[in-house]
């Protein structure tokens, strides 16, 4: 599970993309997130094969479709889940599984609107037991089976493919309709194609996926959606007013990601977030607010200039256009104690600003005479994916990393070091191949 499982000095900027504080992109649960390990792999690879062809083959698809599928797996696979197989599947053979998954299919297809149904009595990925479908495009952070059928199926078609997870039995549901109070003007919009800075407040309620699996405030567990619906409309009034966002950030917001820091998230038509969060924000002119929808709840959505960028960072290298489309790095985490209180490594919650600037100079200038940075990670990074390690990181445009991360690292060059700042820090990244 290494992708899930990044360092959270990399991982994705939002706060749905943050794992330890997300708000925006844990739809997208673990059966189907990028992770997942050989053995696994090759226990499906060996498996029956039941998938289906016929759709899989298709010349057209579509760009972006939902679906909302029911997850079979079987005891083989157990590896790929480390330790958080359903108990079901750890009785299961593989010969087990393919009957059940073609049996649910064959319901399916007589009675696509029993999906709902039979997701919560068979399904085995918690993400599918909400009942809200997967938005899926060809960069969406899913496993390559899983988005292949999914951009092949035509509306209440059924089918199944195979993944290292299990067998995935899908069907490709209507999008539904949208809520009469989402800024409906303003995503009719093109959106932006570049990086757009916003600002938001999550205002959620008793009935949403979120709240469901246990993961909304405790505001919003007491809250039905109409008294969403109000608060919401009243909080959008007083940001389009021109009141304080930090401020209405701290009193309403409940994505404790960014309600106490007034954090700003970087935003590109690449991000790895929930699709309503995004959609707006790609739409929003500087300095207007509009309101969206998503599993998490009412999302408020301002957006704002880009921050200014810090002294460190490496301006030459960030105004290149990107050099690659792909690109191996490692990095230096360093944070300093007025950055989010230095996050957790504890050198960092003590470490001012002026011994952090010393710290990164002297760091840059030993890279820069040809020091090897696996020692420097070792020694000095906070990044507890990779300090001990000297791992690398793989860089393409659509990774699960911050935006900031990314913008750097595919504009050095081979051998080149370069430095960003990001909510986590400072990385000093040097691209490697």
């Amino acid at each position: 599970m290494r992708t899930l499982l990044l360092a959270a000095a990399v991982l994705l900027a939002a706060p749905a993309c943050e794992q330890h504080k997300s708000k925006l992109d844990d739809v997208s649960s673990k059966p189907m997130g990028t992770g997942g390990g050989s053995a696994g792999a090759s226990a499906a690879d060996n498996a029956i094969d039941i998938d289906s062809k016929d759709i899989l083959n298709r010349k057209e698809s579509a760009p972006e479709v939902e679906v909302k599928h029911i997850l079979i797996g079987w005891k083989d696979l157990d590896k790929v889940y480390q330790g958080r197989m359903d108990p079901r599947a750890q009785k299961r053979t593989n010969e087990e599984a393919a009957k059940l998954a073609q049996e649910l299919a064959a319901k399916l297809k007589k009675d696509p609107d029993q999906i709902d149904a039979l997701i919560k009595e068979h399904s085995e990925d918690p993400g599918s037991l909400s009942g809200d479908p997967y938005p899926v495009k060809a960069d969406a952070p899913f496993v390559p089976e899983f988005k292949a059928l999914a951009l092949h199926l035509k509306e209440k078609e059924v089918g199944i493919v195979r993944s290292k997870f299990g067998y995935h039995v899908m069907e490709r549901v209507l999008p539904p309709p949208p809520d009469p109070l989402e800024s409906a003007d303003i995503l009719k919009r093109e959106p932006e194609k570049g990086t757009v800075n916003v600002q938001h407040i999550l205002i959620g309620w008793k009935d949403t996926p979120a709240a469901k699996a246990g993961r909304a405030d405790e505001r919003a567990k007491n809250r039905d959606k109409a008294a969403a619906d109000k608060l919401a409309q009243e909080v959008l009034a007083k940001v389009q007013g021109g009141g304080d966002m930090a401020a209405l950030m701290k009193e309403y917001s409940e994505d404790p990601g960014s309600k106490d820091n007034a954090r700003v998230y970087p935003v590109s038509p690449d991000a790895q977030m929930v699709e309503p969060f995004k959609n707006l924000s790609l739409r929003l002119k500087e300095g207007e607010a509009g309101l969206v929808k998503s599993p998490f709840g009412w999302h408020v959505i301002k957006r704002v200039p880009p921050p200014p960028p810090d002294t460190l960072e490496s301006a030459d290298i960030l105004k290149r256009e990107p050099v690659t489309q792909k690109a191996k790095v490692k990095h230096i985490l360093l944070n300093w104690k007025d950055n989010n209180g230095g996050g957790e490594d504890p050198r960092a919650k003590t470490r001012d600003r002026a011994a952090l600037e010393k710290l990164v100079k002297d760091t840059v200038a030993k890279l820069k005479k040809g020091d090897k940075i696996e020692p420097l990670m070792k020694e000095l990074s906070e990044d507890p994916g990779s300090a001990k390690t000297g791992e690398g990181y793989d860089v393409t445009p659509d990774a699960g990393l911050v935006e900031p991360f990314k913008q750097l690292s595919l504009r050095l060059n081979v051998g080149e070091v370069g430095v960003v700042k990001t909510d986590f820090g400072i990385h000093i990244i040097q691209r490697t191949e």
